[in-house]
């Protein structure tokens, strides 16, 4: 089982830029796809990025275009820069990996964006 630990949260202004960060720990990080999810209060998790062990990337309509996940392998961390922030991406937003059909769940990080 690999554990997860998001980090790169905080409060940002409407316009502003994110980084957040998410380590593994257990082996095999450089095979599994990674996703970023968000969840909103009162809404239903949504899937924001996706990049395979091959680093084939993918982004939700939602955030394409403001988003970039990417991957370092030495680290064992996936990234997923954050740019033009809006309030309604204000959210926590969760690291999740999955290989050979077994998920696993970082705790989230808290992103607001406001004035």
């Amino acid at each position: 089982q690999v554990q997860l630990v998001e980090s790169g949260g905080g409060l940002v202004q409407p316009g502003g830029s994110l980084r957040l960060s998410c380590t593994a720990s257990g082996s095999m990080f450089s095979i599994r796809t990674m996703n970023w999810y968000r969840q909103a209060p009162g809404k239903q998790r949504e899937l924001v990025a996706t990049i395979t062990g091959s680093g084939v990337t993918d982004y939700a309509d939602s955030m394409k275009g403001r988003v970039t996940i990417s991957r370092d392998n030495a680290k064992n961390t996936v990234y997923l820069q954050m740019n033009s922030l809006k309030p309604e991406d204000t959210a926590v937003y969760y690291c999740r990996s999955l290989l050979v059909g077994i998920v696993s769940w970082g705790q989230g990080t808290q992103v607001t964006v406001s004035s």
